[in-house]
C-alpha cells in the first residue's frame, strides 16, 4: 500500500512536468528539448539556494525564474535567429549543463538536514509518504487552475490561436513570435519549478537528472489522451495529470515484475512507445473484426 501512495505522489509531482510540455507539445507544436536542460537548472538552482540557508519557497520561485531564462534563450534563438526549433532547444540544453556546475560548484549536493518544502511542520503530523501526496496535490491543482485561466484570457486564446494556426494568426494581428516566447518562458519555468519540487523531494540535486525528462512527460501527456480521448482543453490538462500518475503505477507494476530500477529510462521508453501506438492497434483490431464480419456475411 505504501508504494502504491508513494507512487501517487511522485505522479502529482512529476504532473508539473506534464503539463507544462503541453503547452509547448500540444499547443504551440513546438518539440522543446530545452526541458532536459531546465528541470536540472531548477533542481540545482533551488538546492543550492536552499544549502545557502535560502527559504525553500524563495528557492523554488527563483528556480521558476531561472527556467524560464533559459526558455527565454530558446524563444530568441528560434524566432530572432531563426535557428530550427530543435537545434535551439539542444544547444540552450547543453549550455545548462555548464551553468547547472557552475551553480552547483560539484556534480551533486544533497540537501541532509536542510529544510525543504516537505519539511512543514504540517506534514509531520501525516502517515509516511503521504506528505508528496499532500504536496504535489497542492502544487499541480494550483498550477492547473492557473494555466486554465491564463488559456481563458485574450493572451491566452492568442496564444491558443498561434499554436493552430500562426499564419492566421499574424494575419489577425497576434505577434506570434511572443506568443511563442511566452509560451516557452511558462512552460519551461514550469519544468524547473518542477525539478526544484522534485529535488527537494529526493533531498538531493544531480547533474544528471535531467536526462529522459523529456519522456517521462510526454508519458503523462500521451497516456492521458490515450485513456480519455477527445476532451476539451481544460479536460485535457487534468487528463495529463491523471496519465503522471497512471504512469507512475504502471512502472511500479513493471518493476515489481523483477525489473531493475536502472532500467527505468528503457521502461519509460518503452511505456511511451505503447502508449503511443495503442491508437494504431485500437485501429488496426476494429478494422480486423470489420473484416471478418464481412466474411462471415458473405459465407
Amino acid at each position: 500500500m505504501s508504494m502504491i501512495v508513494s507512487s501517487i505522489g511522485q505522479g502529482l509531482l512529476w504532473a508539473v512536468l506534464g503539463v507544462a510540455l503541453f503547452l509547448t507539445f500540444r499547443i504551440l507544436n513546438f518539440p522543446d528539448m530545452t526541458v532536459e536542460g531546465s528541470f536540472p537548472l531548477g533542481a540545482a538552482t533551488a538546492v543550492t539556494l536552499i544549502s545557502h540557508n535560502v527559504s525553500p519557497i524563495l528557492a523554488t520561485i527563483i528556480a521558476f525564474g531561472v527556467g524560464a531564462l533559459a526558455g527565454l534563450a530558446t524563444g530568441l534563438l528560434y524566432t530572432k535567429g531563426k535557428i530550427p526549433i530543435l537545434l535551439a532547444g539542444i544547444l540552450v540544453m547543453t549550455a545548462s549543463l555548464s551553468i547547472n556546475l557552475r551553480i552547483m560548484g560539484s556534480a551533486n549536493i544533497s540537501l541532509l538536514g536542510k529544510d525543504t518544502l516537505f519539511s512543514a511542520h504540517f506534514l509531520s503530523t501525516l502517515p509516511k509518504y503521504f506528505d508528496s501526496v499532500l504536496v504535489g496535490f497542492i502544487i499541480i491543482s494550483v498550477i492547473t487552475a492557473l494555466l486554465v485561466i491564463f488559456l481563458q484570457t485574450e493572451i491566452g486564446q492568442a496564444f491558443i490561436a498561434t499554436g493552430d494556426n500562426p499564419t492566421m494568426a499574424q494575419s489577425i494581428g497576434i505577434r506570434t513570435d511572443r506568443m511563442t516566447i511566452m509560451g516557452l518562458m511558462i512552460s519551461n519555468g514550469l519544468i524547473a519549478f518542477g525539478g526544484a519540487v522534485i529535488a527537494q523531494n529526493n533531498g538531493y540535486a544531480d547533474i544528471n537528472m535531467g536526462i529522459g525528462i523529456i519522456v517521462i512527460a510526454l508519458a503523462s501527456i500521451i497516456i492521458g489522451e490515450v485513456v480519455f480521448g477527445e476532451l476539451t482543453l481544460t479536460e485535457r490538462l487534468i487528463a495529463v495529470v491523471v496519465g503522471s500518475i497512471l504512469y507512475r503505477l504502471v512502472l511500479l507494476a513493471v518493476l515489481r515484475l523483477g525489473f531493475s530500477t536502472n532500467d527505468l529510462n528503457l521502461l519509460s521508453a518503452i511505456v511511451l512507445a505503447i502508449a503511443m501506438m495503442l491508437p494504431q492497434i485500437s485501429k488496426a483490431l476494429k478494422l480486423d473484426k470489420v473484416i471478418k464480419k464481412g466474411l462471415a456475411n458473405h459465407d
